[in-house]
């Protein structure tokens, strides 16, 4: 049987893949040096466009759903399960294979919340399409989907655990979206 330190290992090892920076390399795109610099799948799709982007965003979610489903599968304590959560998360923003930097955690945040509870995640995945399409912002809809998370946690009876990890988890997204939030009020954030 799987340990839990065997588990956090795998689980930061698998969420540290920078996925963008592989297929930007792929693409002979230099994405530290476009757009905003950062490796998740808004910047790839500033640099190198749809395809590549909704590839990139599809593989950090997968990481962060893979380790949280097989936690849930493996063992019973729903705080192994948020510590599997929190642990993707940070192996993605703070990858050891790029020098413990990395993306801001949306995507492999969609990832785990999809894995800890499939319901609100088939509420907030579409509200953050729509809100996309509609405002053309990327970080209104990942700032608005990690405030609403916490609450529809609570109000779908998830383990108490699952709500508190998802308001850390949201507070933590707000603080590394401060820039973005900074150029929102300016307005001169960047649209997709």
């Amino acid at each position: 049987m799987l340990s839990l330190f065997s588990a956090i290992i795998f689980t930061y090892l698998l969420s540290s893949i920078p996925f963008g920076l592989v297929i930007a390399k792929v693409k002979h795109v230099d994405l530290r040096a476009s757009g905003s610099g950062n490796i998740g799948a808004t910047n790839v799709y500033r640099a190198m466009g749809l395809k590549p982007a909704l590839i990139v965003f599809a593989l950090d979610a997968i990481k962060g759903f893979i380790t949280v489903y097989v936690a849930t599968q493996i063992f019973l304590d729903p705080s192994i399960h948020i510590l599997m959560g929190i642990v993707a998360i940070a192996g993605h923003s703070l990858s050891i294979f790029v020098k413990f930097k990395g993306g801001k955690g949306a995507a492999t945040g969609i990832g785990v919340l999809a894995a800890l509870n499939p319901l609100a995640f088939c509420i907030l995945f579409p509200l953050a399409i729509v809100i996309i399409l509609t405002t053309r912002y990327v970080s209104v809809a990942t700032l608005t989907c990690s405030a609403l998370a916490p609450l529809l946690l609570w109000m779908f009876n998830a383990p108490w655990e699952y709500s508190a990890f998802s308001a850390v988890a949201g507070l933590l997204i707000w603080i590394r979206h401060k820039a973005n939030i900074q150029r929102l009020i300016k307005g001169i954030e960047n649209k997709v």
